[in-house]
C-alpha cells in the first residue's frame, strides 16, 4: 500500500530526487512543512507572495492555510461565520470556517492537492522533469492539483466531469498550457466510476502518476492537522464558557475534510458526522443516484474514510441546496434574513457558501434537531468554497424555481420550506454494526475494482492503524527540511 498510496517516508529514488532538486533549486522553489501550514503564525513574513494570493507563484505554497484573509493577509484565528438561531432555527451556534479564503482556486482542496504532491517529491517518487501528474475530482481537487503542479513546476492533468459547473473548466482554461490537459468525463458529480475508468487508460501511458484523492493518505492526514487545528482554533475563540464541541460535520467527498473529526473527536470529544447527497444514499442507506451538490461526490466510500469512527450519517437533498443557493445569494432574501434579525456581518458572509457550504449547514441543523443541542452545544463545519463558483449553476436553478423572477413572496417560500422547516429526516446515529457495513461497502470499489489486497484494506478497520498514520507528518517535515535545504532557496 506505501508505494501506491503515498505513504513513504524513505527516499525511493535518487536519481528523481537529484533532479527534483535540481529543478526546485532553479525554479527559487521552496516547500512548507505540514507543521508550518499548521500553525502559520510561525511562518516568516518574507516567505509568501505579494499582494496577489492567485498568482502562479511559488511563494504562495505558503498560503495553503486556514488563516488567510481574501485580502492576502493573515489571521491570528481563521475567518469565521457563527450562524445565529435567527437564521437556522436552532438554538446551537453553528460555527463555519470559509475554505474560499485559501488562495489560488477560492477553496480549500489546494491543501489536499500540496499534501498529495509533497511527499512524492520530497521521497523521489515522482519527477517533475519527466512525469505528469494526473488530479480526479469532480472539481476543486482538480483545479487545486493543476495550481499546485504549476507552482511546483509539474505538468498537471485534470480529469473531472463534463457537466461540473462552467466556472471550473474557465479557471481551468486560464491556468493550463494544454487544452488536452483537462480531461472531461461522462456525467457529472455522481460518476466517479467514470473518472477512475479515464485514470486507467491514462496511467497506461508512460511517465504519468495518478494522485487520487480518494485513496491518497496524505489528503487524510493534511486535513487531521490543518484543517483540525483550525477548527479547534476557532472553537476556542468562539465557545461560550463551559461550551462543548458537540460535532464536526462534514460532507464526505473524497473524504480528506472529514479527516479533521478525527482529531476533534479526540482531543475534545466531538461526534464526527458525515453529510451525503440525499439522491444519492451510499452510505446511509446503501443507495444510489444521481444529484447536483457540486463537491460532494458518491456512489463509493472513499478509502480514505476513517468510516469505523464515523459517528452520524445523514443526507441533504440537492433540491434544497439548489433552492436555498438561489435564495442566499439574492436581494429579496438576504432583505428577508435581515428582516428576522440576522446580522449584516452573517449576510456579507454568504457569499462565501457555496453548494456543498449550503449542505453542511443544513446536516449542521438537522444533527442539533435532533440531539436536541442548545446554546452551549458548539457545532463546527466549513465552508469548503464560495457561491462565485456556481453562478452558471445559479441562473439554471432560477429558470427552474423562479423563471419569472425570484421575487420576495417566492424566496420566502423557498426559505420556509427548505431551511426553516428542516427536520432530522434521513438521519442515523452508528453503531459498530452500522460502522461496520458501511466499512464493508469500500470492498467492492477498491478490491474488486482498483486491485486492493484484502489485506491492505482489512488494515484500515482498526483505529490503531490510523493513528500509526500520524507519525508520517513528522517523517515529510524532516525531509521537506532537509529538501529545501539541499536547493538552497531558503537561505
Amino acid at each position: 500500500m506505501s508505494a501506491a498510496l503515498g505513504l513513504e517516508a524513505d527516499l525511493v529514488d535518487r536519481g528523481v530526487y537529484d533532479r527534483t532538486v535540481d529543478r526546485f533549486r532553479a525554479a527559487r522553489i521552496a516547500l512548507p512543512t505540514f507543521a508550518q501550514l499548521t500553525d502559520p503564525l510561525t511562518i516568516p513574513s518574507g516567505r509568501v507572495g505579494g499582494g496577489d494570493r492567485d498568482a502562479p507563484d511559488p511563494r504562495n505554497l505558503w498560503r495553503l492555510h486556514w488563516h488567510n484573509t481574501l485580502g492576502g493577509g493573515i489571521a491570528a484565528i481563521p475567518e469565521h461565520v457563527v450562524l445565529p438561531p435567527s437564521l437556522t432555527g436552532v438554538a446551537a451556534p453553528i460555527v463555519v470556517l470559509l475554505g474560499d479564503r485559501f488562495p489560488l482556486i477560492g477553496a480549500h482542496k489546494v491543501l489536499a492537492a500540496y499534501a498529495c504532491l509533497a511527499p512524492r517529491l520530497v521521497t523521489g517518487q515522482f519527477d517533475p522533469t519527466t512525469q505528469r501528474a494526473v488530479w480526479p475530482s469532480t472539481g476543486n481537487y482538480a483545479r487545486g492539483g493543476v495550481a499546485i503542479s504549476r507552482l511546483m513546476g509539474c505538468h498537471g492533468v485534470a480529469v473531472l466531469p463534463e457537466n461540473m459547473s462552467a466556472e471550473r473548466f474557465a479557471w481551468l482554461d486560464r491556468w493550463v498550457a494544454d487544452p488536452a490537459d483537462v480531461v472531461r468525463t461522462p456525467g457529472s458529480e455522481s460518476n466517479v466510476k467514470e473518472i477512475y475508468d479515464a485514470c486507467a487508460a491514462l496511467a497506461r501511458e508512460p511517465d504519468t502518476v495518478i494522485f487520487n484523492q480518494f485513496c491518497e493518505f496524505g489528503n487524510h492526514l493534511a486535513h487531521w492537522s490543518v484543517t483540525g487545528t483550525a477548527v479547534e482554533r476557532v472553537f476556542a475563540h468562539v465557545a461560550p464558557e463551559g461550551g462543548r464541541l458537540a460535532a464536526f460535520v462534514s460532507a464526505t467527498g473524497s473524504a480528506g475534510t472529514i479527516g479533521a473529526g478525527d482529531r476533534l473527536k479526540d482531543d475534545l470529544g466531538a461526534l464526527i458526522v458525515a453529510v451525503e447527497a440525499l439522491e444519492c444514499p451510499t452510505l446511509l442507506y446503501n443507495g444510489f443516484g444521481e444529484h447536483r451538490i457540486q463537491g460532494i461526490g458518491d456512489k463509493h466510500v472513499p478509502l480514505i474514510h476513517n468510516v469505523t469512527n464515523t459517528d452520524v450519517i445523514t443526507a441533504v437533498s440537492d433540491r434544497s441546496t439548489d433552492a436555498l443557493d438561489l435564495v442566499l445569494q439574492s436581494e429579496e432574501g438576504r432583505s428577508l434574513l435581515a428582516a428576522r434579525g440576522v446580522g449584516s456581518d452573517v449576510i456579507d458572509a454568504l457569499g462565501s457558501f457555496g453548494l456543498s457550504s449550503v449542505c453542511n449547514v443544513l446536516a449542521s441543523i438537522k444533527c442539533a434537531k435532533h440531539f436536541g443541542w442548545g446554546e452551549d452545544d458548539v457545532v463546527m463545519t466549513v465552508a469548503t468554497d464560495g457561491a462565485p463558483l456556481y453562478d452558471s449553476e445559479r441562473t439554471k436553478v432560477a429558470t427552474r424555481l423562479a423563471p419569472g423572477g425570484l421575487d420576495r413572496e417566492t424566496a420566502a417560500g423557498l426559505l420556509g420550506e427548505h431551511l426553516w422547516s428542516v427536520t432530522d429526516d434521513h438521519l442515523r446515529e452508528l453503531g459498530s454494526v452500522e460502522r461496520d457495513r458501511v466499512f464493508n461497502l469500500g470492498y467492492f470499489t477498491w478490491v474488486e475494482q482498483q486491485g486492493l489486497s484484502l489485506e491492505e484494506f482489512e488494515a484500515r478497520r482498526s483505529q490503531s492503524w490510523w493513528r500509526g498514520l500520524r507519525s508520517l507528518l513528522p517523517a515529510w517535515d524532516d525531509l521537506i527540511t532537509e529538501f529545501n535545504g539541499r536547493t538552497g532557496v531558503l537561505e
